[in-house]
């Protein structure tokens, strides 16, 4: 009967209410109170025909109670000596009001609707197993008196392992918190909390022996003024409660619908899906030949001068054949590819057509793709005689120191063409060369070289002094220019990066490198249009930004080594007048 899950039901119309008292025992009052719970004494009200049931704790009869809660305390070191007036257990007693367990007959006393005691059991394990875990040591439901209730015992250890009653129940507040936890659980099956602030004492358990036995709920008309007003904020707390937990509702039913019309277009996808596949599936060969007159003869199709063997979507005659229906009519027919198709359109309809033409020109560059050779990327012929030119354009004109561009030039991967262009060799992560971005020096050209694989290569070199290490950082820029400029700047000011430090030119994020850039500690995004910057964040959360304070960067690398310059000849100045 006891599972971990419960079913959560509305408010009953008739008031019921969750009650939850406590008492608290010494080590002399453990054995006494487990002589009543046990019925191993004779107790006043109780049903001998009516069997209670223990779903805490063992089933043994002859263990005891303050064995339990001895061997409980035991499994924890006590850091000082157990008082002698020391509570080692807490009796929790739980209940409802009658009117909760028989709405239409709150008198009498003994019955109670099986569902609904389901109900509450389970929700009062569920609540003890979160609230107290294994420092239950026994819990039964008694059903032999007049309402169902249980009897749970609690060993107050605090999470050092400490007996500390007076941390979970001292004072009237921590009394109330026990009340409301209990009470907020139980609303999820229909009962209202107690009397808040009710001048009754909670921590004595007479009240509750007196609701039970009597199988009676609070009168009203015990109520005073002020618990009237009480019991009525409480009331619209739950009308408040009950409104969000509506709205909730409201909100997954149109959740639910958005999920639903998901899953309609997902279907419908998958029709396309199988529509198309359809559509690449070639016309059966065995119908092609049909179609063109010929019959079957044992494993073979025959009719005039052919004797033709068809496996599945293969044919050959005497001679080797292919492997589609526009093949099958070209070679039986005689006819070209455009006859082929236009017969098969009168033949099998406008559809059956279009099926053969996809499926033979998939076959045809699957066929391409196999034995056709890779075309390889051809770089641009390097040509000596203008590098004086682009050398004069890169540090003149763009600001670069003449040794930066001395050791690109040295490393391969910045030279001139015979049009004077700075060819920036791109190349994938494994250092083969693969395209190649070039930039006009007399105009304003500049883009990729014909045939450059821009998914798979980057202008990029290496910066360090520890140039053997695993890759640290990655500066990403949009150009291969911007690139140079970032490195010279950080340069200039924090000289040359102590670990590994790549930087990287690349125009937008579809070409970036993620899965490898995602194992780089650090990223560092120096692309000038804000859009671009954001997207690489999206794609690489642990990235940073670089900020600009020019339009780009080799406008700042420019304008810094101007400031170096000025400040170089101020120095100079001051010393000769010295």
């Amino acid at each position: 009967m006891i599972t971990k899950s419960y079913q959560v039901y509305p408010r009953c119309e008739a008031m019921s209410y969750a009650i939850a008292r406590l008492k608290k025992l010494k080590r002399g009052n453990i054995s006494g109170s487990a002589s009543h719970t046990a019925r191993e004494r004779e107790t006043p009200n109780a049903d001998p025909t009516q069997k209670n049931i223990r779903f805490i704790g063992s089933l043994d009869p002859e263990e005891r109670l303050e064995d339990l809660v001895l061997a409980k305390i035991g499994e924890h070191e006590q850091k000082r000596k157990i008082r002698t007036d020391a509570v080692y257990c807490v009796e929790l007693l739980l209940s409802a009001s009658p009117s909760y367990f028989r709405p239409d007959c709150p008198t009498q006393a003994g019955y109670y609707e099986p569902q609904k005691l389901d109900n509450w059991v389970e929700a009062t394990h569920q609540w003890l197993a979160d609230e107290y875990g294994n420092r239950i040591v026994r819990a039964e439901l008694h059903l032999d008196e007049a309402t169902p209730h249980i009897h749970a015992y609690f060993v107050p250890l605090d999470d050092d392992g400490q007996l500390r009653c007076n941390h979970f129940f001292d004072g009237r507040q921590k009394i109330q918190q026990f009340q409301d936890s209990y009470s907020d659980t139980m609303r999820l099956i229909g009962l209202e909390r107690g009397i808040r602030g009710s001048k009754a004492q909670h921590q004595d358990i007479k009240d509750f022996y007196r609701i039970v036995e009597e199988g009676r709920d609070l009168e009203v008309d015990e109520l005073s003024a002020a618990q009237l007003k009480a019991k009525a904020a409480d009331r619209d707390r739950a009308n408040q409660r009950k409104q969000e937990m509506e709205a909730t509702a409201k909100a997954l039913s149109v959740e639910n619908e958005q999920l639903r019309r998901r899953i309609e277009l997902l279907e419908q996808d998958n029709q396309s899906i199988k529509k198309l596949t359809e559509w690449s599936t070639d016309l059966a060969l065995d119908d092609v030949a049909w179609e063109l007159g010929l019959w079957r003869k044992g494993n073979e199709w025959v009719g005039g001068n052919h004797i033709i063997n068809i496996d599945g979507s293969k044919f050959s005659d005497l001679a080797p054949g292919s492997n589609s229906a526009i093949d099958l009519v070209k070679h039986v027919n005689q006819c070209n590819q455009t006859t082929a198709i236009a017969w098969l359109g009168e033949r099998f309809g406008e559809v059956g057509a279009k099926r053969a033409a996809i499926a033979h020109a998939q076959k045809v560059a699957a066929d391409i793709i196999q034995t056709q050779p890779v075309p390889q990327f051809t770089p641009p012929i390097e040509d000596k005689k203008q590098w004086q030119q682009v050398e004069h354009y890169l540090t003149q004109k763009r600001g670069i120191p003449s040794d930066c561009v001395q050791m690109l030039h040295n490393q391969g991967l910045v030279y001139a063409d015979s049009k004077a262009n700075v060819v920036f060799v791109m190349r994938d992560l494994n250092g083969k060369t693969k395209g190649a971005f070039l930039e006009g020096t007399a105009n304003t050209f500049s883009g990729y070289e014909l045939g450059t694989v821009r998914r798979d290569s980057w202008f990029y070199f290496t910066l360090g002094k520890k140039p053997s290490e695993q890759t640290s950082t990655v500066v990403l820029s949009d150009s291969p220019i911007d690139a140079i400029s970032v490195a010279m700047l950080e340069y200039q000011v924090k000289g040359i990066p102590e670990n590994r430090t790549v930087y990287m030119a690349a125009d937008d994020t579809s070409n970036l490198p993620v899965e490898r850039l995602r194992n780089v500690p650090c990223v560092q995004v120096a692309f000038s249009q804000p859009t671009v910057a954001r997207a690489v964040k999206e794609l690489l959360p642990h990235s940073t930004q670089l900020k600009c304070e020019s339009r780009d960067w080799n406008t700042q690398l420019i304008n810094f080594s101007h400031q170096l310059q000025q400040r170089y000849s101020q120095q100079k100045h001051e010393e000769l007048e010295l």
